[in-house]
């Protein structure tokens, strides 16, 4: 359960946000006497009696947040001790729906698969779409689909591990739901988190959506092959993720043409 936007599986198995108080009164107002007495509890069945405590509301939401956010740290740990026996380099892809996601790993499985064993665990609402298409390429890949989630969370990759089974000393990509927001709080257990924005979003990402750049180790900015036709600007929108997080890598590619693509490998080697 997201507590940040309110979003949930469709199983209504997950932890919720806390609507319910103890003042929703649970009886349903069916009294077996009529309405036309005065009782001393008067109320016009409004509630605007003094019940309103926005500040109490808060306080659970927090609470809650932080309840969810130390369960999936937990499990995140857990997957990371796990991915580090085997030896596997865990990579969290992340990003804006159409930033060029699936088509950078197909390349990419296409490039170095023959070098390094690589799996794939795909993150999606609905749909095996992606996970065919990086099925086609003859690796090895789980989808895991969120529902009405934004996100995938450790128990989901906890899950997705025990399904894909992936190989010691591999290379484990996660293409996490599209989405620059709810991801960037939810730890899988990843080595590493790589944000990818594309030059037909805009310069400005790194400052509308911080909290994503802050938790990133690398930045690419696909779609390099569009520049001459677009208005993006990848100095400003280096400088901004560098205000946001100064220890940012950022790569500037193509995953169609492989315009830069090297960059990324040699990133991969070092990590």
């Amino acid at each position: 359960m997201c507590t940040t936007c309110g979003c949930g599986d469709e199983t209504g198995t997950r932890i919720t946000v806390p609507h319910e108080h103890p003042h929703d009164h649970e009886h349903p107002h069916d009294h077996e006497h009529p309405h036309d007495h005065e009782h001393p509890h008067d109320h016009d069945h409004t509630h605007e009696h003094p019940h309103e405590h926005p500040h109490e509301h808060a306080t659970e939401t927090v609470t809650l947040e932080q309840k969810v956010l130390a369960k999936n740290d937990l499990m995140a740990e857990r997957n990371r001790g796990w991915l580090a026996g085997r030896g596997v380099l865990a990579l969290n892809v992340m990003s804006s729906p159409g930033s060029g996601k699936t088509t950078l790993l197909e390349r990419t499985i296409a490039d170095i698969g023959g070098q390094r064993r690589v799996s794939v665990v795909e993150g999606d609402q609905e749909t095996m779409l992606d996970a065919n298409r990086i099925k086609a390429t003859g690796c090895a890949v789980v989808q895991v689909n969120t529902g009405a989630g934004c996100h995938l969370e450790a128990e989901m990759m906890r899950d997705a591990l025990t399904a894909l089974d992936p190989e010691p000393n591999s290379l484990l990509f996660i293409e996490n739901v599209g989405n620059l927001v709810c991801p960037a709080l939810f730890d899988l257990g990843e080595k590493s988190r790589v944000v990818v924005i594309s030059v037909t979003e805009g310069t400005d990402k790194p400052l509308k959506y911080p909290h994503m750049f802050a938790a990133a180790n690398l930045v690419i900015v696909n779609k390099a092959d569009l520049l001459p036709y677009v208005d993006f600007d990848v100095d400003l929108c280096t400088k901004y993720a560098r205000s946001v997080n100064p220890d940012l890598r950022m790569i500037t590619l193509s995953a169609t043409t492989g315009q830069g693509i090297a960059q990324w490998y040699d990133w991969i080697a070092k990590q």
